[in-house]
């Protein structure tokens, strides 16, 4: 299991982020996180979701580590897990027409946004969804493997979740974020 630790320094007015990376002879150091390295974090975040998902350590390097902390963050985890309580109560909903909406300081009117979902899919792996989604609204530490898996899910736009010829299962996909989430 690897592990994160971000330590907040603050000297004065000025705070700053600790992380422990690996060095050249593979030992844990800590090294201060720069703004640089968050921005990256931030441009990058899918390819870097995607490497954290196949299982790269966050300590490999500084942009790594910098997605690993936000991905672990307690705000972004609720966040997910808010996401996962919303499309298990879309999926339940009858299917209805999307409802209009007043745009703002605008003439005309825009239309909510409208996502299809799998119902089914989501139906047979309701309460796997659920417990994602409470494992990442508890607590207890995760690790960043597990919250980019369902973060990928959700985002995934021609994954099971959304498109009925999706290639992957969206039940083998549950299964696999919740064993990364409780390791």
């Amino acid at each position: 299991m690897t592990s994160i630790i971000d330590l907040l320094v603050t000297t004065g007015k000025w705070q700053m982020m600790h992380i422990l990376l690996d060095d050249e002879l593979g030992r844990l150091t800590v090294q201060r996180l720069r703004p640089w390295h968050r921005l990256l974090a931030r441009c990058l975040a899918s390819r870097l979701d995607q490497r954290l998902a196949d299982g790269a350590r966050p300590e490999e390097n500084a942009v790594l580590a910098a997605r690993a902390v936000v991905l672990t963050s307690v705000s972004y985890r609720r966040a997910l897990a808010g996401s996962l309580r919303r499309t298990l109560a879309a999926s339940v909903s009858p299917h209805t027409r999307p409802r209009l909406m007043a745009a703002s300081r605008s003439a005309g009117v825009a239309r909510q946004p409208y996502v299809p979902l799998r119902r089914d899919r989501i139906a047979e792996s309701a309460s796997e969804l659920a417990g994602l989604a409470g494992c990442l609204a508890g607590p207890s530490p995760v690790p960043a493997q597990g919250v980019a898996m369902v973060s990928q899910m959700l985002a995934d736009g021609s994954g099971p979740l959304y498109r009925a010829g999706a290639r992957d299962d969206l039940h083998t996909i549950v299964e696999r974020a919740a064993q990364a989430l409780t390791r």
